[in-house]
């Protein structure tokens, strides 16, 4: 249900019968219920275009208005504002829509595109830590949303397995035993130990340095060893995807040595448009307003970041089809993608109607306001604080009683695991935030275990129900209507948070949505002695469209429900 647009419609039909030749402007949200339901606070605007008194345009506008199908009532108030109410029958009749509906009255785009979601991107050579959650979750969030609205999503892990220090890990590799199943458990240590044997060993060195070479000429030997590297690398990363409830598999990596072969050819393309300028020996291209240019080529002839992406960009514009194109990374990287993307349109490697957007996010920091980092100062394995979640939040069940030793292991990790995705995804992606357990893991407050404890209270009003639900969804007081605009308003809020890529703004409506619930189930008894059969069974449809609603929400950002709690 677009209830916007809906409203946006009837307000433009009063236009048309007041001869005001204009397309009407959006509709927005009341602040407070005494103000209605919406505001149309467009006829200043009109009223200045127009020039008319604003008061005026308002009365013209309220004159014309059908109060006979969305709308119930109108009030101009100020200087132009206009205050609308919703009609309490459409409303009812459309919740019966939504309810009756596996979508939940929400509509698939009628205009779906492909969309490229770049996410998680981990490098091979080290165990996936901290740094890599944020890009991970908000990244499959993304890809989740769009699927859902309607858009093809084309999930893509660019992981870093190209490059000389390569070379180091297969030498070594090979040095401990082809069969890296054991060596390689622990991937810091493994790096580590590598690197010390190339700073002390001048022979295992200049082997390290004739096997980056053979690897690039395509040695047999080396490229198998490389591979082996690879494959007991992604293992450790799908079982932080496991233990996450991200979707990406081995289908969706395109790792930077999928591009290689195509980097001498992003070159002579750049030359072709007369885009490069040698400087200091390398290959730049030089984007008018930036100061610093973009460097494709070394002088030796090796290439960056910026060569694999541009290849990168074409092959998803041109060979996938992509029209908008998502890059779910740290925003330090801003300046990097902002001239990539640049150089990618002056080149014509991607055509001008794709949309390219960095989807930044900021850090995530300890109670002090400082990068998360061990007690030792080490960088944070984040299987070790996946796990850690689940413990904490066993020990939070464990204060409740009446759960079996298996219940308590399986909702532990519903429970720990949506909780710090949910932490995560509640703020602004581009904000640095605190990691906080107590925060994370509170049944107050804007958590996933407050959803979760929604969701699973009105699961129970279910249980005590035991028969059939039956007749129709009837708008009563204030609170009611609220509670049901709210979820009508589910669609709206989802194309907001595709639009800008927010998952901040799902998890507010589910906040706000669950807090309106429980008023509403505090104020307005659905089992209790002396409640009506028609009001009952209208309460339980709403909570049943409310629990639905908050279910389909957590699964669009990964996090699962639970039916007791």
């Amino acid at each position: 249900m677009k209830l916007k647009q809906q409203i946006n419609k009837t307000i433009q039909q009063a236009f048309d019968k007041a001869n005001i030749n204009e397309n009407a402007m959006s509709v927005s949200e009341a602040t407070k219920p005494e103000f209605g339901d919406y505001q149309f606070n467009g006829a200043m605007a009109l009223a200045k275009k127009l020039g008319k008194n604003p008061r005026h345009i308002a009365e013209m506008i309220v004159e014309n208005l059908d109060l006979t199908g969305i709308l119930a009532k109108a009030e101009i108030a100020g200087p132009g504002f206009i205050n609308l109410w919703i009609n309490p029958l459409w409303i009812a009749k459309q919740c019966q829509i939504a309810l009756n509906d596996e979508r939940l009255g929400v509509n698939k785009k009628e205009n779906p595109v492909k969309v490229v979601v770049d996410y998680s991107g981990p490098n091979m050579a080290k165990q996936m830590h901290v740094g890599h959650l944020r890009s991970t979750i908000i990244g499959d969030t993304l890809a989740n949303l769009l699927e859902f609205l309607g858009d093809e999503v084309i999930r893509q892990n660019h992981i870093g397995d190209w490059g000389t220090q390569f070379g180091m890990l297969i030498a070594y590799l090979e040095e401990t035993g082809e069969d890296g199943s054991v060596c390689l458990r622990d991937l810091e240590q493994f790096y580590k130990d590598a690197k010390k044997r190339f700073d002390e060993d001048e022979n295992f060195a200049n082997k390290a340095r004739e096997y980056v070479v053979k690897i690039q000429s395509g040695d047999m030997h080396c490229l198998n060893l490389w591979q082996k590297f690879i494959d007991i690398s992604l293992g450790h990363c799908e079982d932080v995807y496991s233990k996450l409830c991200v979707k990406l598999t081995r289908d969706d990596v395109k790792a930077e040595s999928f591009y290689n072969e195509d980097l001498p050819q992003v070159i002579e393309d750049l030359i072709k448009q007369n885009l490069l300028k040698e400087s200091d020996g390398a290959q730049c291209v030089f984007l008018e307003g930036e100061e610093i240019p973009v460097i494709v080529q070394k002088g030796d002839g090796g290439y960056l970041y910026a060569t694999t992406d541009l290849a990168a960009l074409r092959y998803r514009a041109n060979v996938l089809g992509a029209k908008r194109i998502s890059y779910v990374v740290d925003a330090r990287q801003a300046g990097h993608f902002k001239q990539v993307f640049k150089v990618a349109k002056e080149s014509g490697f991607v055509p001008e109607d794709v949309r390219l957007e960095h989807v930044a996010f900021g850090m995530m920091m300890d109670k002090s306001g400082r990068p998360f980092k061990t007690r030792d100062g080490g960088t944070v394995k984040l299987v070790d604080l996946l796990d850690e979640a689940v413990v904490r939040a066993k020990d939070t069940i464990k204060e409740k009683e009446g759960y079996s030793e298996e219940e308590v292991e399986r909702l532990a990790k519903v429970i720990g695991i949506g909780a710090v995705k949910y932490a995560d995804l509640a703020i602004n992606r581009e904000s640095n935030y605190i990691f906080n357990w107590d925060k994370m893991l509170s049944f107050e407050g804007n958590t996933s275990l407050y959803m979760q404890y929604a969701y699973a209270r009105i699961q129970s009003i279910f249980r005590k129900h035991h028969g059939e639900i039956k007749g129709e969804i009837i708008i009563g007081d204030d609170l009611e209507k609220r509670l049901a605009v709210m979820l009508l308003r589910f669609e709206d809020m989802l194309e907001q948070a595709a639009e800008n890529a927010a998952p901040n703004h799902i998890t507010a409506y589910l906040y706000e949505l669950a807090t309106l619930f429980m008023r509403f189930y505090e104020r307005n008894p659905i089992l209790k002695e002396g409640v009506d059969e028609a009001t009952k069974m209208s309460r339980l449809q709403l909570a049943d469209l409310a629990a639905k609603t908050i279910k389909q929400g957590l699964d669009i950002l990964g996090i699962e429900v639970v039916d007791k709690l």
